[in-house]
């Protein structure tokens, strides 16, 4: 696309991208970027810096608020209100896990690799990325070959360029954000903790460019009795540099006026930590002065309601769920047909759902588009375990839990290829060789994105309530 083809919005939305981008670096720009980073501040009447420096949040949204004032387009007309409440929304959990070799993290081809390995024969990923629309430098060549004899190309989370556009997807097929995956486990590593408060860093900027919601989600897989401290030192971080428990960013996921932090592991039977654990943690985000003033989101085993199935049989559970404001019971692989999904419906969503109503809690399903983990599984699982059947699978899902008079709904997930859950754009054409790959059936790579925004419409009331999926335009 050439400069005359972009929107003024588009070229505020670049132009502002590329002002957090350079304001936030940590090493001394070049000339020609210095030149270019002054023009884009004049002509946007934005403050400039004498020296790149690290930015708060607050400084993030401030420039695009600034930028968007600042231009004729936005010039005598009232500034837009924000609806940044969980009610009515669609989200996604965002993994942001995926590094690449040579891509700064020093983390190899994490979460691409299999046992260290990323090769024709031995990988994670059950799904390979549609990288059309990446930059050049944006890709990393990788050893698996595709069918024209080219060598196949994936990307990194790190790069925020890549989160950039994953952000701008969510904005151009209607999706309202996500909730961005930090694994406890990680933050004592400090390696795998930097990366991943890059890819965070990420995720806040390009949620502010593109006007979508944010929330965080602690999941505490694989953690142990430190939980808590850990926990609770990484949000002090992300409030004191982001403010996330500020319900007044617009960027900012909220419930009843108040921000989102979501816990997710409560009940789980494999687990190190404790229910008391998880409680202390939930009385924390809601009511430490300084660090707290958050609703709650909590996730559980599928069989919470009864202590049955994936859930621990202590009532302890109910308690800790009474405390949260949002309960969010997982279901991938707990179903793996239409039939499944009826019947989950009819057992669970809909129990669960009078029980939350009844208890004074909302209540987050989780939906997902199929399952495969062949690779991941070194081939002891079938690919495609959990068949899509072209959408619907996903679309009876979204319309039951629509149909069950839910308010908000959880995706799970926009980028996980490990699983084979993502709905972001997947080659319909992956690499060839010993490692096979499942694909979108034949559908548009941006499908899934696409059926998520007509989900979303229609839990809006945008579009009538249909057992029958859209056709695709």
């Amino acid at each position: 696309m050439s400069r005359a083809e972009y929107s003024e919005t588009e070229m505020i939305k670049k132009c502002t991208l590329f002002i957090i981008n350079n304001n936030r670096k940590s090493i001394e720009m070049k000339k020609s970027e210095r030149i270019i980073y002054i023009i884009f501040c004049m002509l946007l009447g934005l403050p400039m810096q004498s020296q790149p420096r690290h930015v708060r949040g607050d400084v993030y949204t401030n420039s695009v608020n600034q930028a968007s004032s600042n231009s004729s387009a936005h010039k005598n007309k009232s500034p837009i209100e924000v609806d940044h409440s969980i009610t009515g929304k669609i989200l996604c959990g965002y993994q942001g896990w995926f590094n690449a070799a040579g891509d700064g993290s020093d983390l190899d081809w994490k979460h691409y690799s299999n046992g260290g390995i990323f090769a024709p024969g031995k990988c994670s990923i059950d799904l390979w990325p549609d990288v059309s629309e990446y930059g050049c430098d944006q890709l990393y060549e990788t050893s698996f070959k595709n069918a024209d004899g080219s060598a196949a190309k994936v990307f990194s989370s790190a790069d925020a360029e890549t989160v950039d556009l994953h952000f701008k997807w969510m904005e151009d097929y209607g999706i309202d954000g996500v909730f961005v995956q930090r694994f406890i486990s990680n933050t004592t590593n400090a390696k795998l903790h930097r990366n991943m408060n890059k890819v965070y860093d990420n995720c806040f900027t390009g949620s502010v460019v593109h006007q979508r919601l944010l929330s965080v989600m602690y999941d505490l897989s694989g953690s142990k009795r430190d939980v808590v401290a850990n926990t609770k030192r990484d949000w002090k971080m992300l409030v004191d540099k982001y403010q996330v428990n500020d319900a007044e960013k617009t960027n900012i996921l909220t419930h009843k006026g108040k921000a989102v932090v979501a816990i997710w592991g409560a009940g789980f039977s494999d687990r190190e930590y404790t229910l008391n654990d998880i409680i202390e943690l939930i009385r924390f985000f809601k009511t430490d002065p300084v660090y707290g003033n958050c609703s709650v989101l909590l996730g559980v085993p599928t069989g919470w309601r009864n202590l049955e199935r994936d859930c621990i049989s202590d009532t302890l559970v109910h308690e800790a769920i009474k405390l949260a404001d949002i309960v969010h019971p997982w279901t991938p692989g707990r179903y793996n047909s239409l039939d499944g999904v009826d019947k989950h419906n009819v057992s669970y969503t809909l129990e669960d759902k009078e029980w939350c109503d009844k208890n004074n809690l909302a209540y987050m399903p989780v939906v997902f588009p199929g399952f495969s983990w062949y690779n991941l599984k070194n081939g002891e699982a079938p690919l495609n375990a959990i068949p899509r059947l072209k959408g619907d699978f996903f679309w009876r899902q979204l319309y039951n839990a629509i149909s069950a008079k839910t308010e908000m709904i959880y995706v799970a997930m926009f980028d996980e290829m490990d699983e084979g859950t993502c709905i972001f754009k997947c080659a319909d054409n992956p690499p060839v060789g010993t490692s096979p790959f499942a694909t979108y059936e034949g559908l548009p790579s941006d499908y899934y994105l696409w059926l998520t925004g007509k989900a979303t419409q229609m839990l809006k009331k945008e579009m009538p309530l249909s057992v029958e999926k859209p056709a695709y335009k």
